[in-house]
């Protein structure tokens, strides 16, 4: 994206960088032997004594040393050390302890804080070239009319081929109020679209997208959870009226997490007073609890969270919350399963140190991470295992609920899986997967608009559109007969629907589009009746419990 991060060039091969890398080295090796654990098929149990550490900063200094003189080119020793050997070490530990450059620091940080300096835009790689992905909702780059597709050729007069993605962003970036002018390349023109944009403030609101889909029923899409989360939320109910709603449902899906406060803040919103949210805990960290602070306030919708397996970390956190006091139904697929808690150590330099210390658990005291022994990283991120034999605990009313491997569904609605033929177009990017949201255009839908046809909101997939469809798979010279596009209408006409919706009108449209067709959303409406005497239930169950003096803890 075009968010605002530190532009940090590769330094030149020194014996201070040397000696700078090999001093956060030998501090993360400090902390990793301390810790005493690994992620792998090896695992020691013992931690190593100063002796040693002071050994294994020695060795590792000799090594570095021995590779600056000798290797046959010119190596960048910060770039060894910060992208390999302390990187590679960390994975040793834990999937999740990580190492921040300045560049990948500053970018962590404006994804906590939500906002940025810029023209409001996702960007992309292709073909050594920088792509748009989508402009953000009437940002500077969506009032400039930049569509999805358009390829950045030159910024303020200087060429972007062959700049990385990293390059083109920081150079749309900038003081607030400043202009920048971008020359693009857009399917169907022959000559370069020419725009000057005014850079302004760009708020990457923890809400992404909120609307009414259904008679009485308000729906909230949460992307990410920074530190503007749960103002967004309370913005959104407020915009919905949520006191009225006969049911809400909360979107979490490929929602990978973010600040913890965020979290507690949302449950906060819909428990009772007093109930807890969320307790973590580790080898030298001792046992936190965190609990609603100010209560839902007479907030007693029924709700249905939303999850399915990229739901990480504070999504897992906010609907085991729900689940384990009953508050919520959760509909969808089982989470990710990222318990593990990073502990933020700001180095020199500008980089920092993200490093595991504990692990949470939900109010019945299910441990919300994933088995990560003996798996390699790929599997644990691509390929992930249900627990062998997970733990069953109890919640507020008695339901059985299950840990030690994410937030498993109260309904379960698997994601459809894509055919051989949709599997071919989306891999050759014909069209977005359609488990994504709809940060792209498709390759045929770009070439599809740069035909200029005339676009309304009455826009549908007939058979005209269907036969540019199988003219332009032809010319990629992709197989697909016409028996193969009939029988996958009934995703490819959506598909393309919501992607030229995202091109003309905005990502928003697109969302709406791409909730007309989705049987996970259709299964959390059709569950609202049941998260209402779900929770009629607990409350019912909870209020017996007082009155005979018999009040969980």
């Amino acid at each position: 994206m075009d968010s605002q991060r530190s532009s940090t060039s590769p330094k030149s091969h020194s014996s201070r960088s040397s000696v700078r890398g090999t001093i956060i080295l030998g501090l993360v090796l400090v902390i990793s032997a301390l810790l005493g654990g690994h992620f792998g098929t090896s695992a020691m149990a013992t931690a190593a004594g100063p002796d040693d550490l002071q050994e294994s900063v020695k060795r590792f200094t000799q090594l570095l040393d021995i590779v600056q003189r000798n290797y046959a080119d010119p190596i960048n020793a910060d770039k060894a050390i910060y992208d390999g050997a302390i990187p590679g070490m960390l994975h040793v530990l834990d999937p999740h302890s990580n190492f921040f450059d300045p560049e990948q620091y500053a970018l962590f940080r404006e994804e906590q804080e939500g906002k940025y300096y810029g023209v409001g835009m996702v960007v992309q790689p292709r073909d050594n070239q920088t792509v748009v992905q989508a402009p953000f909702v009437n940002s500077p780059a969506f009032k400039a009319g930049i569509r999805p597709g358009d390829v950045i050729l030159r910024v303020d007069g200087k060429s972007c081929t062959g700049l990385t993605t990293t390059q083109v962003a920081d150079m749309l970036k900038g003081a607030k109020g400043t202009p920048v002018h971008i020359s693009l390349g857009r399917e169907g023109w022959d000559k370069p679209i020419e725009v000057t944009i005014i850079r302004d403030e760009i708020p990457r609101p923890g809400v992404e997208f909120s609307t009414m889909v259904h008679p009485g029923i308000g729906y909230v899409r949460v992307s990410t959870f920074n530190e503007t989360t749960d103002s967004d939320l309370s913005q959104a109910l407020k915009q919905l009226d949520v006191a009225k709603l006969d049911g809400l449902i909360i979107d979490l899906r490929n929602n990978g997490g973010g600040l913890l406060n965020q979290a507690v803040g949302m449950a906060d919103m819909f428990l009772d007073k007093n109930e807890l949210v969320v307790s973590h805990h580790g080898r030298a960290s001792p046992e936190r609890r965190y609990y609603a602070v100010h209560g839902n306030q007479g907030v007693e919708v029924p709700l249905v969270i939303l999850v399915n397996g990229q739901s990480a970390s504070a999504s897992e956190i906010v609907s085991g919350a729900m689940q384990d006091h009953d508050r919520a139904l959760i509909v969808g697929e089982t989470s990710f399963g990222k318990g593990l808690v990073q502990t933020q150590y700001p180095l020199s330099e500008d980089t920092a140190l993200l490093l595991t210390t504990a692990r949470y658990y939900t109010p019945s005291g299910r441990l919300i991470q994933r088995n990560y022994k003996n798996e390699t990283l790929y599997d644990y991120h691509y390929n992930p295992q249900p627990p062998h034999s997970p733990e069953v605990k109890l919640t507020d009313t008695g339901r059985q609920v299950y840990g030690g491997g994410g937030i498993t569904p109260d309904v379960v609605v698997p994601a459809p899986k894509p055919d051989d033929l949709e599997d071919l177009l989306e891999r050759r990017g014909v069209v977005y997967p359609a488990d994504l949201p709809p940060y792209g255009v498709g390759d045929f839908v770009r070439y599809y608009l740069g035909e200029k046809p005339d676009i309304t909101k009455n826009f549908a997939v007939d058979d005209n559109v269907v036969a540019q469809l199988q003219k332009f798979l032809a010319q990629q010279h992709i197989t697909a007969t016409s028996e193969q596009i009939q029988q996958n209408l009934s995703w490819l006409k959506p598909e393309i629907k919501r992607e030229v919706f995202t091109t003309v009108f905005g990502l928003d449209a697109g969302f709406k589009v791409a909730l007309e067709d989705d049987q996970q959303l259709d299964k959390a409406i059709a569950s609202i009746p049941q998260a209402k005497a779900l929770y009629a239930n607990a409350r019912k169950i909870v209020a017996e419990r007082r009155a005979s003096g018999d009040a969980q803890p």
